[in-house]
């Protein structure tokens, strides 16, 4: 996917004018943000079981390469071919070997936001390989022209019923229909006779599981069934950290995965694969690959932002995101949106050309408080912050302004001082609303809303007030 990250702020602005959108987005706190909120409620005990979670994945990214190498044991010893990728490019040339490899003319894909990193469709198109998404909103999109996904659970978030009722009938050239149960009848026609006919099936792959060497699949639609039961070969696509030891470390992170991503107790479809077809079986392709791609994620190993690989994808820290809530994923400018896109873009392809990302979030920490694998976003967005600020990467004028701050900060003789006149000088400016509408070297924040005058009394009078009331008590 061709990063876009550079026009981050004419992006938002142009989503934020977009009314039809901002309708659309209102979709995450009415689905998404109350459906945790419920889930997790109900869920006896979830901070030992967030703690038992966070434990398990801090175990397996301790020592990355020794459970790596288990899996790709196990996996190959049960018949899957394990192919390891240096970068997306090269994890979209492997898949690209293997179709060649089998002849394979038709591709049917689920849903994959490491695939979206590779670029998948467009190589293996550019090899003469059909290729078919069959999550319905990735088919949604890739009929309305290969448009990318703007959230990594419900990537068509962004788009309403009407919208795709005319995509449909232009596309399948059919009557118009607005009913949701005929709309999905109308793509599982279309999507069926792709399944049917298709000799390559590409996952994702949520796990893989090294002491079984499986690749575990979370699904609501089926469509991953179809797609690794059905064709010849089964190549699924996956990050080198989405590794767990065991089993159990499995069952005990999907206990958080579905109720922090849509608010469900459990995901319809959870599958747990285990090598290509063996003889008695009924069903299952001739062969299975794993591919594995590094992607810069192994130089967060040990590092500042380690802790993102505990990421499990799930889009809880977007859907309760201010500033996601009012721009939708295309703004971001790739792959991954929100907080954890703000951090993991950046990571992956450099501050130099992702400038804007770790600016845009309020800080508010709601993304740290909901995130299930307990990743202080905040934290490490600042971090990005400072190493920004370090490298001389942010604007001649704010710098010299944050240098300003922090000498006053840390001088009580000239930080008192000033903020009392800058106190007088905002009231001056409020009038008599008590609301400064535009204030020089501001002008980001008043554009959009008014700042309210401080009080006459500081903080540090409220303080020695209060302490004087209770010293008189």
């Amino acid at each position: 996917m061709e990063s876009q990250t550079l026009h981050f702020k004419a992006r938002a602005g142009q989503k934020l004018a977009d009314q039809r959108l901002q309708q659309n987005l209102k979709k995450l706190s009415t689905k998404f943000v109350t459906g945790r909120a419920a889930a997790i409620a109900a869920l006896d005990g979830f901070e030992q079981i967030r703690d038992a979670a966070v434990n398990r994945r801090n175990v397996a990214l301790k020592t990355l390469d020794v459970w790596l190498e288990r899996f790709e044991a196990e996996a190959q010893r049960r018949g899957t071919t394990v192919l390891w990728a240096q970068t997306p490019q090269e994890a979209a040339d492997l898949v690209v070997q293997i179709a060649r490899k089998h002849d394979c003319k038709q591709a049917i894909k689920s849903k994959s936001m490491v695939s979206e990193e590779m670029g998948l469709n467009a190589a293996l198109e550019a090899a003469a390989v059909q290729v078919t998404e069959t999550d319905l909103g990735e088919y949604i999109l890739q009929i309305n022209g290969n448009e990318p996904p703007s959230h990594i659970i419900a990537p068509v978030v962004h788009k309403d019923k009407e919208e795709i009722a005319d995509l449909f009938a232009r596309t399948h050239h059919t009557p118009r229909k607005t009913d949701i149960p005929e709309m999905t009848r109308e793509a599982r026609e279309v999507l069926r006779a792709k399944f049917l006919s298709a000799d390559m099936g590409i996952t994702g792959g949520n796990f893989v599981v090294a002491e079984t060497g499986s690749v575990a699949l979370v699904t609501n639609e089926g469509n991953e069934g179809m797609c690794t039961i059905l064709p010849r070969v089964h190549v699924a696509v996956t990050g080198v950290e989405k590794v767990l030891p065991t089993l159990e470390d499995l069952a005990a992170v999907m206990r958080l995965l579905p109720r922090s991503a849509t608010g469900q107790t459990i995901s319809n479809y959870f599958s747990v694969l285990t090598g290509p077809r063996r003889e008695g079986d009924r069903d299952g392709p001739e062969h299975m690959y794993v591919v594995l791609l590094d992607g810069g994620r192994t130089s967060l190993v040990g590092g500042a932002f380690a802790e993102m690989l505990r990421c499990i994808r799930c889009g809880a820290c977007m859907n309760h995101c201010p500033v996601y809530q009012k721009i939708g994923g295309h703004a971001y400018g790739w792959v991954y949106p929100g907080p954890m896109g703000s951090v993991l873009t950046p990571s992956y392809q450099g501050l130099e050309s992702t400038q804007d990302l770790p600016q845009a979030a309020t800080l508010c920490g709601q993304c740290q408080v909901v995130c299930p694998m307990k990743i202080p976003l905040p934290d490490l967005l600042r971090k990005m912050r400072e190493q920004q600020f370090e490298r001389e990467m942010r604007p001649g004028m704010e710098r010299w302004a944050l240098r300003l701050w922090s000498y006053a900060a840390r001088h009580a003789w000239l930080y008192r001082p000033s903020v009392r006149l800058a106190s007088r000088v905002l009231r001056l400016m409020g009038g008599e609303r008590r609301r400064v509408q535009n204030l020089p070297g501001a002008s980001g924040w008043t554009a959009y809303r008014d700042l309210p005058v401080p009080s006459q009394v500081t903080f540090k009078q409220q303080f020695a007030q209060r302490a004087k009331g209770k010293a008189a008590g």
